[in-house]
C-alpha cells in the first residue's frame, strides 16, 4: 500500500496533536459513548431513529443522520421485525 508522505505527515501531526482535528471528529468522538450506551441500555434493538430520539429526549442536540453513520461505522445495528 502507498501513502504519500504529505498524507502520512498529517495523520501523525494528528494522532500526535488530537485537539487540532476537524470539529466534526471531536463531537463524533464525544457522541460515540453515548450512541454506545443508549443502543445497550436498550437490549441492543433500538436502530437510529429510536436511538436519536431517545438522545433528544436526553437534552443531546444531534442530527439523526449523525446518528445513522456513527452507528454504522460503530457496527451497531438495530433489530428488524419479521
Amino acid at each position: 500500500l502507498q501513502v504519500a508522505p504529505s498524507a502520512y505527515r498529517r495523520h501523525a501531526a494528528l494522532v500526535r496533536e488530537p485537539h487540532k482535528r476537524c470539529a466534526r471528529a471531536k463531537r463524533d468522538e464525544l457522541l460515540m459513548p453515548q450512541i454506545q450506551r443508549v443502543w445497550q441500555a436498550n437490549m441492543q434493538v433500538y436502530g437510529a431513529d429510536k436511538v436519536w430520539r431517545q438522545l433528544a429526549r436526553e437534552g443531546v442536540t444531534v442530527a439523526r443522520c449523525t446518528v445513522e453513520r456513527l452507528m454504522r461505522s460503530m457496527g451497531l445495528r438495530g433489530v428488524m421485525r419479521g
